[in-house]
């Protein structure tokens, strides 16, 4: 894949901070993990968003309502699957002691929201990380590779045993393609919704890797999440920009919560004659208006630092949007 290195993205943002912009290195937490082998606390209340208004999300760190599932995330998340599969991402090669100072520096700074995945092993790792903070101080969204029920059953089982809780905030359904797949993994589904009702885990969702697919969750009433691929050039995404901007502004209409990935578009939208700042990036998942959240794949402290940076820097130019409805 042809990928923006670690080196070319850092010595472009080292360019744009000199230039007094603001900056972060990575790629969202998806970008490389769906072509891989692999299968109730309240968080604090946010101010909401008037559709088609700003909001009183002021900072990059401030809570934001995942649609009406109930779910309170900062406006930024930390995605642990760059580079993700098999088990394994770039977070979880640091090592437990690396994986764990990225997190603990992520939610010191404020971030409360970690995308973790089985695909990327970051279940286990996440649970060393946090142990000894208050459950209520993070929001853990987990993703399943299982297509049957049996098989969602034994990962949710699972899952909560590697992630040492009591509960899962948010479970996805993980790279869906299939345009059928609300009825064809129907088990999965009722699987979802009946931990759900037992109290294992607060909402349930979907991601989806082509346009068929996420045609058939905005139809979908059993979608309360969905994480969708989404910049401003159509990057590594499941259609063109406007066509996907109309179908995910019915989305967040209808109260899906909406998480943007794919930011930088697998690092494409940050090189070249043409590149954007990543903070432009940022400004896009804003402005558009149709996610309510957005995840980035970082790896280093700092990382952490030039995400929040750069997004506020895009809040402070734009406010915080609402799609209309």
């Amino acid at each position: 894949m042809d990928k923006l290195s670690r080196r070319e993205f850092l010595g472009q943002a080292a360019t744009a901070v000199a230039a007094g912009a603001s900056v972060v290195a990575g790629a969202t937490a998806l970008d490389n993990s769906c072509g891989a082998s692999a299968r109730t606390a309240s968080a604090p209340k946010a101010a909401g968003a008037t559709p088609g208004t700003k909001s009183a999300v002021k900072k990059a760190t401030d809570r934001v309502a995942l649609g009406r599932s109930g779910l309170q995330v900062s406006l930024v998340g930390m995605g642990t699957g760059s580079t993700g599969g098999g088990h394994q991402s770039n977070q979880t090669r640091l090592g437990q002691e690396g994986f764990t100072r990225l997190v603990r520096h992520a939610r010191d700074s404020g971030i409360n929201f970690f995308d973790l995945a089985d695909m990327y092993g970051s279940n286990p790792y996440f649970a060393k990380a946090v142990k000894g903070l208050p459950r209520e101080s993070y929001v853990i969204q987990t993703k399943s590779g299982s297509r049957d029920a049996d098989g969602a059953k034994k990962d949710i089982d699972r899952f909560l045993r590697e992630l040492e809780t009591d509960y899962i905030d948010s479970l996805i359904i993980h790279c869906v393609t299939e345009g059928d797949w609300s009825t064809r993994f129907r088990g999965v589904m009722d699987v979802f919704e009946q931990a759900k009702q037992a109290g294992k885990i607060r909402a349930h969702g979907v991601t989806c890797h082509s346009f068929e697919a996420l045609r058939a969750a905005e139809a979908s009433d059993w979608v309360q999440i969905h994480q969708v691929r989404w910049n401003s050039k159509a990057s590594h995404m499941d259609a063109e920009v406007e066509t996907v901007r109309a179908l995910f502004a019915k989305m967040r209409g209808k109260g899906q919560g909406m998480i943007g990935m794919k930011v930088v578009g697998e690092g494409d939208l940050v090189k070249g004659d043409k590149a954007m700042s990543p903070e432009e990036c940022f400004r896009f998942q804003i402005e558009s208006g149709v996610v309510d959240a957005f995840v980035v794949g970082l790896e280093k402290p700092e990382h952490v630092d030039q995400l929040i940076r750069g997004t506020q820097l895009a809040l402070d130019t734009v406010g915080y949007r609402s799609a209309a409805v």
